[in-house]
């Protein structure tokens, strides 16, 4: 069977994946002209149409010339699986623009131990893919020479002990060639730059750095996504990566150079695979489902609540290789059935019954095993106004908020299950144009704190944003909602489930000036009238709400709004002037950071009259690393190994990070002015 497809920019998930040791392979092997060639090389091939045959995906690159790559599951796995038929083949330009078209893979390579792991815990490994977002790469950079790569995994030094000598060289390369990415910005950084971090990260994994080989691919598809400009592609996301990078780098290297050992080491160096410890018996009661759509996956992430008011994940996520059909794949997997035990439930079903479970497994990010000795059979579900879901929602906001911000902080491999989310409840107050942008925006009371709720993701495939406009309708809706923390100067909320709220309280309970107005008529609120297989609670990235499904009284009788806050959250904190500059450096590079130090005057003053002195000092930093480039007898610029700089952009960036931290988990405070509807 034959499948055409054309392989445009932003639809490179047609291609297959190919391992970041592959592309750092076949790249290293071009001559230095050819290198200068292939950005242009790999933009021209992405316009070519591919064909699909079995697991031979096939390029005409010209008349005369076949590219072929042979991508077993999907994958190109070893660089034999990338054959061109021109003469200059194996070490053409071709062979090495196809690999910087097609999407890294994510995880370990494959090993007979790694595939029996997959194959006991399938589900749990499917929800790991989705954490790299591969893109393409378009641009042109030089590189440092080539390093040759170790030829399998250097065991030098213990587990939790001090760094040895493959792991030391390891973090001076990938901190030398990540600060030359910073560097070059992403218009400088090239398929040449990033093949050579996508080297470093190979030999940090080879090292036993999985955690730091990681972050290496996981900011060189970040980076890949900002030149092509993916539709994903989030320049604070890109940002994290980096600093992510950086910053192991720059510890492992402290470490190295302090010659220190111990549990601090080991979570620096982190685990190759998640590793599952066995739970015994646990009764699930299922909580809410939500789609994962990412640009090589899509699928469900089911949660679920034990008897004692843990979390636990379940997916459903596989790849897809057509972005058109990405969004009905991750909500056609909510009706696919829980791959545990012998449940024979789906993921929906599952959040409005239970599970009790035999000889479970689970991680410490709380994924449960699917192994063949879980067993599983199905059982009755929970209300969430009843226990054990109903205590997850007795937590104090402003108590969930810290917690989340915290989570945030852990590395996901250690994060525990549900950290990042929240649950409130709320009472809806209408859509209207909020915060500085003044865009519409649903607001909520929670408390006394209103809290601007968004869709949890934008796709119009996806069910999240109708719901929200149709919520918009109902101004007085009283909801019990789950949603996932936005780091924003305001109380932000992504919008994940909403639900029944409790009960109200009975008369005998009710205050005395409540029960003196008995006699009034009631006024008319609105009310959720979901169908009773609803159980009281929808999944709204999976579920549509109708009109149907909402009680809303007469126009005429609605309540009127109260008063909203707008404009700036007072007292008005200038972290733009700071976040702005860390960003400038990631996208222009360093040259371009170095050219704006004139007009930065204003901006540390600014900084220091709003308090922030600390940030002041470092942007001062920043630019004068910028700027401070050695140069020869001439005045020429030379090389240097950008450590000052690298250095002084992350001081700026963590600082940045954990200042807009503070002012997230300050923002949900009822003493914050303009935070009370």
């Amino acid at each position: 069977m034959t499948e055409a497809v054309q392989g445009v920019v932003g639809s490179r998930v047609q291609w297959p994946a190919v391992r970041p040791e592959v592309v750092a392979e076949v790249v290293a092997g071009l001559s230095a002209r050819l290198q200068k060639r292939l950005d242009g090389a790999a933009a021209k091939l992405a316009e070519r149409p591919v064909e699909r045959t079995g697991e031979d995906w096939r390029i005409a690159v010209d008349e005369e010339t076949e590219l072929v790559l042979h991508a077993p599951g999907g994958v190109v796995a070893t660089s034999d699986g990338v054959r061109c038929g021109c003469l200059l083949a194996p070490a053409c330009v071709h062979r090495a623009a196809a690999v910087t078209v097609c999407p890294l893979a994510d995880g370990e390579p494959p090993t007979e131990q790694a595939e029996q792991t997959a194959q006991a815990e399938q589900t749990a490994q499917a929800e790991q893919a989705e954490q790299a977002e591969p893109a393409a790469a378009l641009g042109e950079s030089p590189a440092a020479a080539p390093v040759p790569l170790p030829e399998g995994p250097q065991d030098d030094a213990p587990a939790a002990g001090t760094l040895g000598a493959a792991e030391r060289a390891a973090v001076d390369q990938l901190h030398r060639v990540g600060s030359a990415a910073l560097a070059a910005g992403v218009g400088g950084t090239g398929a040449v730059l990033q093949a050579e971090l996508l080297r470093a990260a190979h030999r940090a994994r080879l090292a036993g750095l999985h955690r730091a080989a990681a972050a290496a691919v996981a900011a060189v598809t970040r980076i890949r996504a900002a030149r092509s400009g993916e539709p994903d592609h989030r320049l604070a996301e890109l940002v994290a990566g980096l600093r992510e990078l950086l910053g192991l780098s720059a510890a492992l290297s402290a470490a190295a150079a302090a010659d220190t050992a111990g549990p601090g080491v080991a979570a620096l160096r982190g685990t190759a695979r998640q590793v599952y410890a066995a739970a015994g018996g646990l009764r699930l009661y299922g909580l809410f489902s939500e789609p994962v759509l990412t640009a090589t996956h899509a699928g469900v992430l089911t949660w679920s609540v034990d008897a004692g008011g843990g979390l636990h994940t379940m997916a459903e996520i596989m790849p897809h290789t057509d972005a058109a059909a990405a969004a009905p794949q991750a909500v056609g997997a909510g009706n696919r059935a829980v791959r545990l035990g012998d449940a024979t439930l789906s993921h929906r079903e599952f959040t409005r019954a239970g599970l009790a479970v035999q000889g479970a497994t689970r991680s410490a990010a709380g994924r449960l095993g699917a192994g063949a000795s879980v067993r599983a059979v199905r059982a009755a579900g929970a209300a969430w106004t009843a226990e054990p879901l109903a205590r997850l929602w007795a937590e104090p906001p402003a108590a969930q908020v810290e917690r989340a911000l915290g989570a945030a902080a852990l590395p996901p491999e250690v994060r525990p299950a549900g950290g990042e989310l929240l649950f409130l409840d709320v009472t809806l107050l209408g859509a209207v144009p909020y915060g500085p942008g003044r865009e519409p925006r649903l607001l909520a009371d929670c408390g006394g704190v209103v809290v601007a709720l968004r869709a949890a993701h934008d796709h119009p495939g996806l069910a999240h944003r109708g719901n929200l406009a149709l919520l918009a309708t109902a101004p007085g809706l009283r909801l019990r909602v789950i949603g996932r923390l936005e780091r924003s100067a305001r109380p932000e909320l992504r919008l994940l489930a909403v639900g029944e709220p409790p009960s109200a309280q009975p008369p005998a309970a009710q205050p005395l000036e409540a029960q003196s107005l008995e006699a009034r008529p009631p006024t008319p609120t609105p009310a959720l009238a979901l169908p009773a297989d609803r159980a009281g609670r929808v999944n709204l990235g999976l579920e549509r709400l109708q009109t149907a499904d909402l009680t809303l009284p007469p126009r005429d009788a609605a309540p009127p709004l109260t008063a909203l806050p707008a404009g700036p959250l007072p007292p008005a904190t200038p972290v733009h002037l700071l976040s702005r500059r860390v960003e400038q450096a990631v996208t222009g590079g360093r040259a371009v950071l170095a050219l704006g130090t004139g007009a930065a005057r204003g901006d540390r003053a600014r900084l220091r009259s709003a308090g922030l002195a600390t940030g002041a000092s470092l942007l001062e930093g920043l630019l004068a690393a910028a700027v401070d480039q050695p140069r020869d007898v001439f005045g020429r610029v030379v090389a240097d190994d950008h450590d000052a700089f690298a250095a002084a952009w992350l001081a700026a960036a963590w600082y940045e990070e954990e200042l807009a931290s503070a002012l997230c988990a300050t923002a949900w405070s009822e003493d914050v002015p303009g935070n009370r509807p």
